[in-house]
């Protein structure tokens, strides 16, 4: 909803004191019980999170706003969403039910997702405080747990999932774990970022970044170790350059949308390409293979794409997806997709250009560059627990953002 008159504000500010800021504090609470439960998700079954997140939307829907400055990322995401589902109709992949129907998901996800974003941002300040508060502590448990589990070989999650649901094989629950780093690598620059804001204890931050490096460099996930250098280098950064370090990263995440092809183009015109894919670890290898798949199908359709979810039916040049967003936004949605892809990444991190340092816009950059990381080699653009994290970053933002007095809007 836009700018209001005067009479407006007075009565809606009379308004929501008559009754307490009900609105506020249901909010509140809402985002406070999102970041309890976020931990532990993130830790037992990360595929929990889009659950979380929806239901925080459905439960702040009476929140649900889009303010002035929101208007071109909400239409961005919806001409993304729109082309996203016009690509089905000549998309190869053909979902049999509604568990597999992409278009159906993203279309319940972006109202549910911004919803829960509004209701961060609408929480009272007490309890936008006490959600924070929440965040911070509950990222330095999970970092703990992650350690727990590096020491013990992750013999609490073996003992919980064995007594909860069935045995499960040592390296499956190893690879688990491996995983649950990632969640905490995004989390832990904006838990840091709150902490400052609230003044707690710096070994928290310590206790977090320990929970996944030690975790990660034992259980064989190795972007996590480089995210975080990565999320200090660029909170610094941001800190440093309040004004030029978002533009700077912003302009970084549009580069790798629009020439991510020609990377793996000119990787394979100089020749070693095949080489470095044959030389590396297995994992890495694999990805080098399907970067390279995915260059050659982006070529029979550069404009319009393969449509949505085509990359699921490349087996076996590709399984599932290219293990790289760009990539997939190229090969699945074409030159378009790629666009509004880079467009909504520069709205969306140039928009925490400020005039002087702020702790949460350097965390909230950090963690985007840890989500613009991982994306370019590990998770499928549309998986729903990778877009419900994402949700949880801007969430996130929305507690901690302040107005910015060189704008005229906040």
């Amino acid at each position: 909803m836009g700018r209001q008159g005067l009479g407006g504000e007075v009565l809606g500010r009379r308004d929501a004191s008559e009754q307490g800021d009900r609105l506020g504090a249901w909010c509140g609470w809402l985002a406070a019980g999102a970041f309890a439960l976020a931990p532990a998700l993130g830790w037992l079954g990360p595929l929990g999170l889009p659950i979380l997140v929806a239901l925080v939307g459905l439960l702040g829907l009476p929140a649900l706003r889009i303010e002035d400055d929101d208007r071109p990322v909400a239409v961005l995401l919806l001409a993304a969403l729109l082309w996203a589902a016009v690509s089905t109709v000549w998309s190869p992949f053909h979902p049999s039910k509604p568990a597999n129907n992409t278009a159906l998901k993203l279309a319940l996800e972006l109202p549910l997702y911004w919803s829960a974003i509004c209701a961060a941002r609408r929480a009272s300040p007490p309890l936008k405080r006490r959600a924070l508060q929440v965040l911070v502590w509950g990222s330095a448990l999970f970092g703990l747990v992650l350690l727990v589990e590096f020491m013990t070989d992750v013999r609490l999650y073996e003992i919980l999932h064995t007594a909860f649901y069935q045995p499960i094989r040592h390296d499956l629950a190893q690879s688990n774990i491996g995983h649950s780093t990632f969640v905490l690598a995004i989390m832990w620059p904006l838990a840091l970022a709150a902490a400052l804001k609230l003044r707690a204890p710096a070994w928290l931050a310590l206790l977090m970044a320990a929970g996944v490096l030690a975790p990660a460099l034992r259980f064989g996930s190795d972007a996590p170790v480089i995210a975080v250098p990565l999320a200090a280098g660029v909170g610094i950064a941001v800190w440093r350059w309040p004004r030029g370090g978002p533009r700077a990263l912003a302009s970084a995440a549009v580069v790798y949308c629009l020439v991510a092809p020609l990377i793996v183009l000119a990787g394979r015109a100089s020749g070693r390409y095949a080489g470095v894919e044959a030389a590396i670890q297995p994992s890495w290898s694999e990805r080098m293979s399907y970067w390279s798949h995915a260059l050659d199908w982006i070529g029979d359709h550069p404009l319009r794409g393969w449509g949505l979810d085509a990359s699921r039916v490349f087996g076996p040049g590709i399984i599932l997806h290219p293990h790289d967003d760009a990539l997939q936004a190229w090969l699945e949605l074409g030159l378009l997709g790629a666009l509004l892809m880079a467009a909504i990444w520069w709205l969306s991190i140039s928009r925490l250009a400020r005039r002087g340092p702020e702790a949460w816009t350097a965390g909230v950059a950090a963690s985007a560059s840890v989500y613009l990381l991982f994306g370019a080699v590990n998770f499928g653009l549309w998986q729903e627990w990778w877009l419900a994290l994402a949700a949880l970053i801007a969430m996130a933002a929305g507690l901690m953002a302040e107005p910015d007095p060189s704008q005229a809007s906040t």
